[in-house]
C-alpha cells in the first residue's frame, strides 16, 4: 500500500482498480491502484512545493548573501503566515521537514515581480511579497507550500535562478 497526497483533481485510468482511505491524523489519503494487465502497483503524489523568486538585477548588483537572506526572508514569512494552512503543516511535518521541495526561480526586475505578485493575487495564489526596508524595495516573492499541480503553471515561463 503506498501512501500519498492527491488532488480533488485526481483520476485513475479506468484500467486500475482503486481503494481509498482517509486519515483525518495526517491529512492524507492512502490508496492502492492495481493494474489488470500485470498486477502493478502504482502511487501518484502531487509533491508540494514552494516557490522562491528573486530578482536578476539584484543578483548581479548586491552581495549574494544579501539576495539569499531576501528570499529566507520571504520564505519563512510566507510559511508562518500560513502556518494553520493544511499543506503548510504537511509540508513542515517531522516526516517531511528533510525533504522539503522548493523551486528558485528569477525574474528580470521590479516591474516583472510586481506583475507575477498581481497576478497571483488575481488567482488567489498565497504568498509574500518581500519589500526590503527601510529602502521599500520589493526584492523577492515566495508562495506558501502548494501541490505543484495547483502552482506550477505561473512559474513556468521563468527561468530558474543560477
Amino acid at each position: 500500500m503506498a501512501t500519498a497526497v492527491i488532488s480533488p483533481l485526481y483520476f485513475l485510468s479506468s484500467a486500475a482498480t482503486t481503494r481509498l482511505s482517509f486519515s483525518p491524523y495526517r491529512r492524507r489519503c492512502t490508496f492502492m491502484a492495481s493494474s489488470d494487465a500485470a498486477g502493478e502497483v502504482a502511487a501518484v503524489k502531487d509533491v508540494l512545493v514552494q516557490y522562491i523568486v528573486l530578482r536578476r538585477d539584484l543578483i548581479d548588483t548586491w552581495p549574494l548573501g544579501s539576495v539569499v537572506t531576501q528570499g529566507c526572508h520571504a520564505a519563512v514569512a510566507a510559511v508562518w503566515a500560513h502556518k494553520d494552512d493544511d499543506h503548510t503543516l504537511e509540508y513542515c511535518s517531522p516526516d517531511n521537514i528533510d525533504s522539503m521541495h522548493k523551486v528558485t526561480l528569477e525574474v528580470k526586475g521590479e516591474p516583472q515581480i510586481r506583475n507575477l505578485s498581481e497576478k497571483l493575487v488575481a488567482a488567489g495564489i498565497a504568498h509574500k511579497l518581500w519589500i526590503e526596508q527601510p529602502e521599500n524595495i520589493p526584492s523577492c516573492l515566495a508562495t506558501k507550500p502548494y501541490p505543484k499541480s495547483v502552482v506550477s503553471s505561473f512559474f513556468k515561463k521563468l527561468k530558474l535562478c543560477k
